[in-house]
Formats: structure tokens, C-alpha cells, sequence
């Protein structure tokens, strides 16, 4: 049983679990940490006459029907479509926190997350960061990391949601060595024949230092000890290039990035929809969209679900991993 978190209901989550359980693109079994009053709001809006059904805990036993986990936080009237909305932010925000719950309770499998509005949830949690940082702090762990994947590619990050300045400090050796061990376990996992190249920090991996030490001291380091340890790990390499040895001549299956857009852009510009954002170093499976609220197009009934589908797909994958050891 997988539990899906519908993200906030000003966003398009609603819309796209809704979606892919009315076309049948999710098969299995899963329920919805959320609100009823949502999702029967945009069940109206586009006619899709979803069955929902409120149960208490999660349940396989309705094929008939969305189960839904009501957390009775949002009136109707609280659902406003594409707007900036405190209570629809707090709404999500213990959506995540319920179904982390569940899963380290043992009561689901895996979390897949559908987008949340950081700073509709800042408006009552004002040191909120992301989801990455909010599972980790439910789950009693501080080493997480963001991999993220597709067909072509899979990157995991040194650091995420900080500035850039902050970025540059996070790459101690430990951060850079934690990272690479997290990486090599996940990716290999998926794919045992896996190639991982490490990305440099400064332009042209530092040219021997010419332009920053970071590649000399820590990450050349870090790699070697990878190395020694029998992951297949090759770096540091210099970003401009790393890319397109890995897509273009298919060198490397996953790439160790040192911040949040060194890993995101490629990414994205490769396959923004059928993206997958994984956590790594969690005590339990959770995977998520690699997309946004999108308020832009939010109530247009024009999102598309295929990110979830891919997202839900992950997480049966890991979960099925996980429960064969």
C-alpha cells in the first residue's frame, strides 16, 4: 500500500491524483493523505466523477473508490485555486508529516509526495525549507539528500535548498563522502551496472587550481575513498562537459552534483515531466514529483500526471527492494 500526499490544494496535486486514478494509470493500491473538500472541489470542477471514499487508515480494500485520509484542515471555501493560500500551506505541510508517520509506523510502503507551496507553508511554519527537510526532520535524520531521476539521467546534490553561498561551505568532506555513499546504495540498487561520474565545484573542476582548491582538498579525496570502497565512481569532472559525457555518449548513468541547479537544470531541460525526486537516507521510501505547484495553470484541468505515474512507479520499485533486502 502506497499513501500519496495531495499536495496544496490551491496547486494542480489535486487535479493529477484525481486524473491518474480516473485514466487508470495508477493500478495499485494507495491512498490519499489530504482533504475531502479538495478533492471534491476539482472532482466538480472537471466532471471527472471520481468515487472518493473516507477511510481512517490506509486500505487496499476499495477498488471502487480514491480512499481518502481526511485531515479536515480546509472548508470548502479554503479552496481557491492558484492563489497563495496559509491554510491550504498548513494543510500540506501535515499531510507530509501524517503519512512519514504511516510509513515509519509500518502502516504504508512508500510516500509519494505531490507538489507543495513553500511559501504558503512558511506562512504558518516559517522555517520551512522543503519536503526533503521536513521528512528528514519527522524521521530523526539529518543526512537526506534529493536524487533525482529519469530514463536518461539520475543526479543526487551535496546541498539543495540553500543559498549559493551556503552551498559552497556545505562541501566538507564528510557532506561530499555521505553523498557518494548514499548515491552509490540507491543508484546501484536500481542499476547494478551503474557508472557514476562526481561534478567539480568550480569552473573546469578548478583547472589545478586555478580557480578554487575545493575539487584538490575535498572532493578529489572523497572520490578516492569511494573508489577504494569498490563503487564505480570517476571525478571530479568538470560540469560544462560532465553532461554531455553522460547523455550524449553515454559514459555515466548518474551524476554527484555540488548544489541544487548544477543537477536540477540538466535534469529538468532532459525530461521535465517524467522526472522523479527520490530521498535518499531515510528510514522509509518516499519519492515525489519533480515539479511545482504550478498556480499558473492550477483549476485549467490541463496538468499532466505523468511525473506521479513515474514517481509511483519509483516508489513500488524501492519499496519492493527494500521488502526483498
Amino acid at each position: 500500500m502506497i499513501g500519496v500526499t495531495m499536495g496544496d490544494a490551491s496547486g494542480v496535486g489535486p487535479e493529477i491524483v484525481l486524473k491518474a486514478w480516473r485514466e487508470g494509470l495508477v493500478t495499485s493500491p494507495f491512498a490519499v493523505y489530504g482533504e475531502m473538500a479538495a478533492l471534491e472541489h476539482y472532482n466538480r470542477l472537471f466532471a471527472f466523477g471520481v468515487p472518493l471514499k473516507r477511510v481512517h487508515e490506509p486500505c487496499g480494500a476499495a477498488p471502487d473508490a480514491l480512499c481518502v485520509i481526511d485531515l479536515r484542515l480546509l472548508r470548502p471555501e479554503d479552496v481557491r485555486p492558484g492563489e497563495l493560500n496559509a491554510a491550504a500551506g498548513r494543510a500540506a505541510r501535515e499531510a507530509v508529516v501524517r503519512a512519514a508517520r504511516a510509513a515509519l509506523e509500518g502502516a504504508i510502503d512508500a510516500v509519494v509526495t505531490l507538489p507543495v507551496n513553500k511559501r504558503a507553508i512558511q506562512m504558518s511554519d516559517p522555517g520551512f525549507t522543503g519536503h526533503t527537510e521536513l521528512l528528514g526532520e519527522v524521521c530523526g535524520t539529518g543526512d537526506v539528500t534529493i536524487l533525482l531521476a529519469s530514463e536518461r539521467l539520475m543526479v543526487t546534490h551535496v546541498s539543495t535548498h540553500c543559498s549559493l553561498r551556503e552551498a559552497i561551505e556545505r562541501v566538507t568532506p564528510e557532506r561530499v563522502r555521505r553523498i557518494l555513499e548514499l548515491t552509490c546504495e540507491a543508484v546501484l540498487r536500481l542499476k547494478p551496472e551503474a557508472r557514476i561520474a562526481v561534478a567539480g565545484l568550480n569552473p573546469h573542476a578548478g583547472e589545478g587550481g586555478a580557480f578554487g582548491d575545493e575539487e584538490i582538498r575535498v572532493i578529489g579525496p572523497a572520490v578516492e575513498w569511494a573508489r577504494a570502497r569498490g563503487w564505480p565512481v570517476e571525478g571530479p569532472l568538470p560540469p560544462d562537459t560532465l553532461f554531455y559525457l553522460a547523455v550524449q555518449r553515454g559514459r555515466f548513468d548518474a551524476v554527484v552534483c555540488m548544489y541544487h541547479d548544477q543537477g536540477h537544470i540538466p535534469l529538468k531541460l532532459l525530461d521535465f515531466e517524467g522526472g522523479v525526486n527520490v530521498t535518499l537516507g531515510l528510514p522509509i521510501v518516499r519519492t515525489s514529483v519533480d515539479h511545482g505547484t504550478a498556480f499558473d495553470i492550477a483549476g485549467r484541468g490541463v496538468a499532466s500526471p505523468r511525473s506521479f505515474v513515474e514517481a509511483f512507479r519509483m516508489a513500488e520499485r524501492l519499496a519492493a527492494a527494500r521488502r526483498s533486502g
